[in-house]
């Protein structure tokens, strides 16, 4: 066996030996071209397409090409938030003691799993904002990348090698090694690769190493799947019912996946006249994924699937020729935009079903509009806010309006100072204090004192005339006549000066 890999020992050190992409390959050049002349508007790029078409090549030889050092995170590393940060942050922010610059490959950025890559896709995007050295992503599904990181990054597309450059790839291969290629063999390799030069040199190296006998090649058949733009086209625009379906499987997408995918571009193909066939089809398809979430019963997804592909492609009587642009579906966008809503309004809901003792279902559906009159009063918006501790987003979802807005700002601040008071009560009560009715009373009388400001600034005056009038009378007049009084006046002056040193420890 042969200890080095033919993948390794025959990757391409200069762009121009990357084959089948020479216009990405052209593109990737000038981005680099442009960082000799200072930092460009996009300080990063991102490499996209199938495994196996020279996208790591092609950046490993950049850096060769341009005579600028690397450094590679790849699936194998932990791409935490941390992690890239630390290594990839740090080694795009600096340049090495040489003064050479310093290019930063990513590979696999489409693939950050579980919590070992937590807060990777956040990192990256800080990375290519604030990156002053080169900075090079490679995914294989340019939209498994955040809408923020595709519009921050140069995209650059990586297809399919065709047969030809791959048979004339593993001809050049046999031909260095010495080795006896018979065209058979070759050719057996270059079918299956299906366009993926890196796995035709690994199945020519174990072919010829003896690890694979020729005639087993063909049945090795590698479980590439198939990108789900090429499917959903294959599957509008093919005309093979079982080729429809066969794609459905071979795709990297659940039915209840691809029933978006379809939804979406349906009428991107389909006329006007087969339009409301198409959805007619595809809404049967939707009836049988509607039953496996009912009754759990997944052998129903082949009659989904199979009504989704082979039965919307049967609507179809007219072909569109032409390049069609397909999308993902706008379904997914909506529900990423809505989905900080959906989290309030499920919180709202969940106080309001505690309290009512009620399912949030039902809170939802019957209780909302209810607190949400409630709210708008002026009375009892700040006593229900407190009492279900609502936040300014939840207020603002009840009212129908922004978080920003005064009212919804009045409504949190009322209800801030009720549970302030609250608070204070109960430490009062726990220290032997005044007991909670009469606090509470007390409040009250603050409340109205503080709402009738105005009418009793209004009485300032004829109360220092009425207190100049008293001054001319004796001095003894002025004390109180008897012990009940006494007791009505300074009892409560004594009560506060001692709630009042409570605090004061």
């Amino acid at each position: 066996m042969t200890a080095i890999k033919w993948t390794e020992k025959y990757r391409p050190r200069r762009l121009k030996e990357v084959l089948g992409n020479g216009k990405a390959v052209s593109e990737l050049e000038a981005w680099a071209r442009a960082w000799e002349r200072g930092v460009p508007d996009k300080r990063a790029v991102v490499l996209y397409g199938p495994a196996g078409v020279g996208k790591t090549s092609a950046a490993l030889a950049l850096a060769e090409e341009m005579g600028w050092d690397q450094i590679e995170m790849n699936a194998s590393d932990s791409r935490t938030a941390a992690a890239i940060s630390k290594v990839a942050g740090a080694a795009a922010r600096m340049m090495t003691f040489s003064g050479k610059k310093r290019l930063v490959i990513l590979d696999e950025a489409d693939n950050l799993y579980g919590s070992a890559d937590r807060g990777g896709s956040a990192a990256m995007l800080r990375l290519v904002r604030e990156a002053d050295q080169p900075v090079v992503l490679i995914a294989n599904d340019y939209y498994g990348l955040s809408k923020p990181l595709r519009e921050g990054t140069l995209g650059i597309q990586f297809r399919r090698i065709t047969k030809t450059t791959v048979l004339s790839a593993l001809r050049e291969i046999c031909r260095a090694e010495g080795a006896a290629c018979t065209p058979e063999l070759i050719a057996e390799i270059a079918d299956m690769a299906n366009g993926d030069l890196r796995s035709a040199i690994n199945d020519l190296q174990a072919a010829l190493d003896g690890s694979r006998e020729v005639g087993e090649v063909a049945t090795a058949v590698r479980d590439a799947k198939a990108s789900i733009f090429d499917g959903v086209a294959k599957i509008l625009r093919g005309s093979s019912l079982g080729e429809a379906v066969q794609i459905a499987w071979s795709l990297d997408e659940s039915p209840e996946d691809l029933v978006h995918w379809i939804d979406e571009n349906l009428p991107l193909v389909y006329g006007t006249a087969d339009l409301a066939a198409g959805y007619e089809r595809l809404s049967r398809a939707d009836v049988f994924l509607g039953r496996v979430r009912r009754r759990q019963n997944y052998g129903l997804w082949r009659y989904a699937s199979f009504m989704m592909t082979g039965g919307v492609q049967a609507a179809r009587t007219e072909k569109k020729g032409g390049y069609i642009p397909f999308r993902p579906p706008g379904y997914w966008r909506r529900m990423g935009q809505t989905k900080g809503a959906r989290q309030v309004r499920e919180s709202a809901a969940g106080k309001i079903g505690r309290h009512c003792h009620i399912s949030s279902r039902m809170a939802k559906g019957e209780m909302m509009g209810l607190f949400a009159l409630l709210l708008k009063d002026p009375e009892t918006g700040p006593k229900v806010a407190a009492l279900l501790d609502f936040t300014v987003e939840e207020i603002a979802l009840l009212l129908g309006t922004k978080p920003t807005t005064k009212k919804v700002l009045k409504i949190r601040e009322a209800a801030q100072e009720l549970l302030e008071e609250e608070r204070v009560s109960e430490i009062e009560v726990a220290w032997g204090g005044a007991k909670k009715p009469e606090k509470a009373e007390k409040r009250e009388r603050r409340r109205a004192d503080k709402s009738k400001k105005d009418a009793l600034d209004e009485d300032d005056s004829e109360a220092g005339s009425k207190a100049a009038d008293l001054d001319e009378e004796p001095v003894e007049d002025r004390s109180p006549k008897n012990g009940g009084e006494s007791s009505e006046v300074t009892e409560p002056e004594k009560d506060d000066r001692r709630q009042r040193s409570l605090f004061d420890f």
